[in-house]
């Protein structure tokens, strides 16, 4: 099972999980077995959604076009605003995100999709949000995916794990031990994970994005922030994606840079595999 964008009426959704709005259902049965015991999933990035690149072409072209975004109603301008990583010489787009929120997960096929038509002066960087209570596993396991080189191959599985297997709890909040069971099947070893989950590494990361949420004032997911300058506050899912595009270019050009060069066309689906009964 895969997560796949569901057009139009998934771009028409309210745009954010708020910090304070109760836990999604919680899986029926055992999870952290149905987790362990499930079959090892296969370790390559997942594929780009034919419906998500198409419906980004289309979003981009739009941008082009659109009228500029207008500072307090398609995005909040930060005073004195950083970026989470240092710039050098490239335009930030964060997505403060949660494992949990499922609105994330239906903006992660869109946003696999604009990841891969960003031109190359553009950065695009994960934020996992420790807004409390179930938030914060989730977002330990992320930074701990992170440092250990595991994101390609489980950032997509974690949403599909909680939000369409229900393989994975969010309440009663998953121990550390079950998060890293979920994750040996992508490689990593469990005792390892679990306990570089609970490390001081983890937790500095952990403290370094909640102190970046709150100076730019992130209250839900998934928010997209500008250089640390600009939080879009869209009402849809396509407009989050052709502000934050609109917001780039004003930047590009605020720094006098030239535009950027066009983006190659995305690759061609590759033919389907012979049916392998998964």
């Amino acid at each position: 099972m895969k997560l796949h964008l569901l057009l139009p009426a998934l771009l028409l959704l309210a745009t954010a999980c708020n910090r304070n709005e109760p836990a999604p259902a919680a899986p029926a049965g055992d999870a952290a077995a149905t987790a362990s015991q499930a079959p090892a999933a296969a370790p390559a990035a997942p594929a780009v959604d034919p419906a998500a690149r198409e419906a980004i072409t289309r979003i981009l072209a739009a941008a082009e076009t659109a009228p500029p975004p207008v500072a307090g109603t398609d995005y909040v301008e930060i005073p004195g605003g950083q970026p989470f990583e240092p710039l050098n010489g490239k335009i930030e787009i964060v997505e403060a995100f949660g494992y949990t929120c499922p609105h994330c997960a239906n903006f992660q096929p869109l946003v696999n999709a604009w990841k891969e038509q960003l031109p190359p002066d553009v950065r695009f960087t994960y934020v996992a949000a420790p807004f409390g209570g179930y938030w914060v596993p989730y977002a330990k396991a992320y930074y701990t995916a992170e440092a250990l080189g595991l994101l390609d191959r489980t950032h997509d599985a974690v949403f599909q794990a909680i939000h369409l297997e229900r393989t994975l709890p969010v309440q009663p909040l998953p121990s550390d031990a079950q998060i890293a069971a979920f994750y040996a099947r992508y490689g990593a070893d469990p005792k390892q994970f679990a306990e570089t989950m609970s490390s001081f590494a983890i937790n500095a990361k952990l403290n370094r994005a909640r102190q970046f949420l709150q100076r730019t004032g992130v209250e839900g997911t998934p928010t997209l922030i500008i250089n640390g300058k600009y939080r879009v506050t869209a009402r849809t899912l396509e407009d989050s994606v052709r502000i934050a595009t609109q917001l780039v270019a004003l930047e590009r050009a605020a720094a006098g840079a030239s535009p950027a060069a066009p983006v190659a066309e995305p690759p061609a689906p590759e033919a389907a595999p012979p049916a392998s009964g998964q």
